[in-house]
């Protein structure tokens, strides 16, 4: 049985929708469409869905078509979003996906709206002093994910106990992607590591800029990422705890991303933090070691 039948979405043109959210996640997020398959099959269809959302929104500001103003595209798909909490259903394959999860999981609108904000953070704010001024972003851009998926994974406790573990899920992965892009972000005029926590090293925007420009490294930047690196882990814990909370059948999903997406923390470590030049990925290889055992386990449960 095909994901889409196990979640009952058997119109052509939803299903047709959902298959693109599908093909964007597979595209764009391998590591959490490798987790998402680890889910039931009844409930893959909505982290496509939510996933497909996330990335479109980020692609119209990180990477807008020539000629487009990436505030009048996000005011768009803020009117879109609108249609979605109406009940229509916009003609947008990714949107009417997200409306048809919406309601299926009862999606609070409140989250769709915090992230849209922190997407238009990204087109004023460049740099943020410390992470309390840093929270209000990430919640947007990253813990509202989480929060967006409690619904789909379920809970054995209420929803609202579960609620900060999910908010630490999704901090943890965007402090890692940060740690991983600093260098791309960069080059788009952004720094999400705090100033004032960099400063302290000796470190700030223009030896950052020298270093990846002249690809060298600097003892002072190892040591502010490596301070960085373990203040993330401290957030992946929280994320942990919340996983016996998760109704069974979800918790290998969650447990595997935590696994691989720490994972890029390891290969930070392993490349001895020289990443401004340098993506640091969890091979294939390894991916596929951690994800096994749970892909194995679901083939059996049918």
């Amino acid at each position: 049985m095909s994901e889409l039948d196990a979640a009952g979405i058997a119109e052509p043109a939803l299903r047709a929708a959902y298959t693109e959210c599908r093909r964007v996640n597979a595209h764009h997020g391998r590591t959490f469409f490798l987790a998402a398959r680890l889910l039931p099959a009844r409930a893959r269809p909505a982290a496509h869905a939510l996933y497909g959302f996330a990335r479109m929104a980020d692609e119209l500001v990180d990477n807008p078509e020539p000629g487009t103003d990436p505030a009048v595209a996000l005011d768009k798909v803020a009117g879109l979003v609108d249609e979605v909490y109406d009940g229509s259903v916009p003609a947008d394959p990714v949107l009417a996906a997200l409306a048809d999860t919406v309601r299926r999981y009862d999606i609070r609108r409140d989250l769709v709206d915090a992230f849209l904000h922190s997407m238009r953070m990204d087109l004023t704010v460049t740099e943020y002093a410390t992470y309390a001024d840093l929270a209000e972003y990430i919640y947007g851009s990253a813990c509202v994910i989480g929060l967006q998926m409690l619904p789909v994974f379920g809970t054995v406790v209420p929803r609202e106990e579960a609620a900060p573990s999910a908010a630490a899920l999704g901090e943890a992965f965007q402090l890692t992607n940060f740690l991983r892009d600093v260098g791309e972000d960069l080059d788009r005029g952004r720094l999400y590591l705090p100033t004032e926590e960099l400063a302290a090293f000796g470190v700030d925007r223009a030896l950052l800029v020298d270093a990846r420009r002249e690809d060298r490294a600097d003892p002072r930047i190892r040591a502010a990422f490596a301070v960085a690196v373990s203040r993330t882990r401290a957030v992946y814990r929280r994320a942990e705890a919340g996983i016996p909370m998760l109704r069974p059948e979800s918790r290998p999903c969650v447990r595997t991303a935590i696994t691989l997406y720490e994972g890029i923390l390891d290969e930070i470590e392993a490349m001895d933090y020289a990443v401004l030049n340098r993506r640091a990925v969890v091979g294939k290889g390894r991916r596929l070691a951690v994800a096994l055992p749970g892909l194995i386990a679901g083939l059996a449960r049918r």
